[in-house]
């Protein structure tokens, strides 16, 4: 379990990117924090991995204040995915994803093996473990980025806007394979993205934030849905148009539903015996 009590964040040009921050992120679950440029979402994912101290406030894991750890023991032991991957251009690909193990004193033909292991878990042929990042496609780059925040097997794995830099198709083939590997995994994954319909599809929790990394909304995408809990909410997860508005119609004495773009979403029928 990671918790953040009363964390605020202000930087040295004075800017305050994170005020009175207060929430628990579940242990197993995937945890994700959306908002717009400003909300303090990236500067809130780098605190739990010391990339950013806070100005005030505790941050703990499992009970463990993180500002007790040394910064490079506690990224070494928390796996971390980025946009565009961040590979190391000038390592083969199975050197990339190894690159934590062998920092951690692991031998090379057994942080290799381990290597391996997890391209066959991000769904990478083997044959390309000799290539290098530039001989890989951007889907296939983001695949080795999370293979290789997996390798020191962490209980924590954050993601930051980790499929941003990809085109639609590729991007949705990521989502489908971060919600498979969780579900065999189980890991407690902190995500950030902009894009509210992400992290509809892959947070167990969801963490709307305003400007300063306020909360407007905390829960889980149903409640969310069900029940805005401002305006603000209202209009950021389109509750009121596009695919979320649905309305009944009927056309030749059959109830269908109608999006709020005027495109058939779906058709109503009566539920078959319990």
């Amino acid at each position: 379990m990671i918790e953040f009590r009363s964390i605020s964040k202000r930087f040295d040009n004075g800017t305050l990117a994170v005020d009175d921050f207060s929430v628990i992120i579940p242990s197993r679950q995937t945890t994700v924090l959306v908002g717009s440029s400003g909300s303090g979402k990236t500067t809130l994912l780098r605190m739990i991995n010391r990339m950013v101290d806070a100005t005030s406030g505790e941050l703990e894991i499992d009970g463990e204040n993180v500002s007790t750890i040394e910064p490079v023991q506690l990224r070494r032991r928390i796996g971390y995915v980025m946009q565009n991957s961040g590979l190391l251009p000038h390592r083969r690909v199975i050197d990339n994803i190894a690159t934590v193990p062998r920092l951690n004193g692991v031998p090379k033909k057994q942080a290799h093996a381990r290597a391996l292991e997890l391209m066959d878990t991000v769904g990478l042929d083997r044959d390309m473990a000799e290539r290098y990042p530039a001989q890989l496609s951007g889907g296939q780059q983001q695949r080795v980025g999370v293979a290789r925040g997996l390798a020191v097997d962490p209980n924590i794995l954050l993601m930051d806007e980790p499929f941003g830099a990809v085109d639609p198709i590729v991007r949705a083939d990521l989502q489908q394979e971060l919600l498979r590997l969780q579900r065999e995994l189980g890991k407690t994954v902190v995500f950030v993205t902009h894009d509210i319909d992400e992290a509809f599809l892959l947070g167990d929790q969801v963490v709307i934030l305003e400007k300063g990394g306020r909360i407007a909304q905390l829960g889980s995408p149903a409640e969310i849905l069900a029940n805005p809990a401002s305006e603000f909410v209202a209009s950021f997860i389109g509750a009121d148009r596009g695919k979320r508005a649905l309305s009944i119609q009927t056309i030749k004495g059959a109830q269908v539903l109608v999006d709020g773009d005027g495109n058939l979403a779906g058709r109503l029928v009566e539920d078959g015996p319990a």
